[in-house]
């Protein structure tokens, strides 16, 4: 087609990111998140790799759909920077779902025998698969933008560092998203981009706040999350109050389902200000996303307690749980 020439007074760099599979002898072999709708036959035995939303999310799409799912991950615990007592249990109801769930395990190396794909461990042990997913992150996609030449400076991995009203090194050149490394979610994308639009033609001053940002993981069952963790909130609120409960859903009474639903609210005792609200269970992430705005409002513990439930749902618990499950100040053993 030629080269084109472009003029315009402002560039807005809104690339995303892209998953990178980390070297390791026949890495060529794993596919990515990029990959695994387009598959030509379904694998009857998967390996998953990683530990964050994609991998474990992949995981019940697999098994769900009548897969043997290994899911292998480095560390001790997955979903690294979501609340503990969250991430505990939900290990729990996903291998109650026949996922073989392995911590401390890293993939030395995968080779082709066959149609079937022969992973190694770093502890010695194997598996035979049909596919490898590989999950392990996804990186600033920055890369062959011609960044460099405008003069526009990358940070680590990539990622293009910005200002507050997501300005770069270069005053008419902006970036938003993942490529900026700050929240990978899509609405946070969307929030950004709708910040610079009011504040470039508009002429406004806004700034996206990142505090207490909802998500949710589509897992089996699903996590949804607004505010800090128990580990985060203890660190700065001495006082600080857990009210939990874990139940088994009133559906599951006629269903005969073993599935069980986790909730948490963590107060502060001093302002009786509720700080975050965590759940895992069917529809987290509906349920949450109105949690989301009662806690940006500032909603207090009595606010809840003074809300009628809805019954007979789920999301009545958030509002009939009265007795904190250990006194404030504890360290909550």
């Amino acid at each position: 087609m030629g080269k084109r020439t472009l003029t315009t007074e402002n560039i807005l760099i809104a690339t995303g990111s892209w998953p990178v599979v980390p070297p390791f002898p026949g890495n060529e072999l794993a596919i990515t998140s990029n990959e695994a709708f387009y598959l030509d036959e379904f694998p009857e035995r998967v390996l998953i790799v990683g530990g964050g939303y994609i991998a474990v999310e992949f995981a019940g799409i697999f098994a769900g759909l009548g897969a043997g799912v290994t899911l292998a991950y480095r560390g001790e615990l997955f979903l690294r920077g979501f609340d503990e007592g969250i991430r505990r249990f939900v290990t729990d109801e996903i291998r109650s779902k026949g996922v073989d769930v392995r911590f401390e395990t890293r993939l030395e190396s995968v080779e082709r025998c066959g149609s079937e794909l022969r992973c190694r461990f770093e502890d010695g042990s194997c598996r035979t698969v049909d596919r490898v997913l590989v999950a392990t992150g996804r990186a600033p996609a920055s890369g062959g933008l011609g960044l460099e030449a405008a003069g526009v400076r990358l940070g680590e991995g990539g990622a293009i560092p910005v200002d507050r009203h997501y300005r770069t090194n270069i005053a008419h050149i902006y970036a938003i998203g993942d490529v900026i490394d700050r929240l990978q979610l899509t609405p946070v994308a969307i929030a950004e981009g709708m910040c610079i639009a009011h504040n470039l033609f508009n002429h406004e001053s806004r700034v996206v706040d990142y505090q207490n940002v909802p998500t949710a993981i589509f897992c089996q069952p699903n996590i949804g999350t607004v505010g800090p963790t128990e580990e985060e909130a203890r660190r700065n609120h001495p006082n600080l109050a857990v009210y939990e409960s874990t139940f088994k859903p009133m559906k599951h009474t006629m269903t005969g389902r073993a599935e069980r639903t986790m909730m948490k609210l963590l107060v502060d005792d001093e302002d009786d200000r509720v700080l975050a609200a965590h759940m895992c269970g069917p529809e987290a992430g509906e349920i949450i996303q109105g949690l989301g705005v009662a806690i940006k409002a500032g909603a207090t513990k009595a606010d809840f307690d003074a809300t009628i439930g809805i019954h007979p749902t789920t999301a009545e618990e958030f509002v009939t749980m009265r007795q904190p499950r250990s006194p404030p100040g504890t360290d909550g053993t």
